[in-house]
């Protein structure tokens, strides 16, 4: 299967309310080293992994119950190939 590389940079906005979830869940997180959430998090603040992880649920559809909530998360998105 041949597959193409994409490098992405997605602008986002999000809430003070999704911003408390992904900021327990990444303090959950750190009670528990072992698990698969921590590969390739090494030396990452911990306000990194709260912005990444409200990236990762406003791109991967967990905040989005409606398809025009997305539209509005989601401010700019810019793409290459190499």
């Amino acid at each position: 299967m041949e597959t193409q590389k994409v490098k992405t940079c997605f602008t986002i906005t999000f809430t003070p309310d999704q911003y408390q979830h992904a900021k327990l869940y990444v303090e959950d997180m750190s009670k528990h080293p072992q698990r698969v959430y921590w590969l390739g998090k090494e030396g990452k603040s911990k306000e990194e992994l709260v912005i990444e992880q409200i990236a990762h649920r406003v791109l991967s559809g967990f905040y989005n119950n409606e398809s025009l909530k997305a539209g509005k998360q989601i401010v700019r998105m810019d793409s290459m190939t190499y």
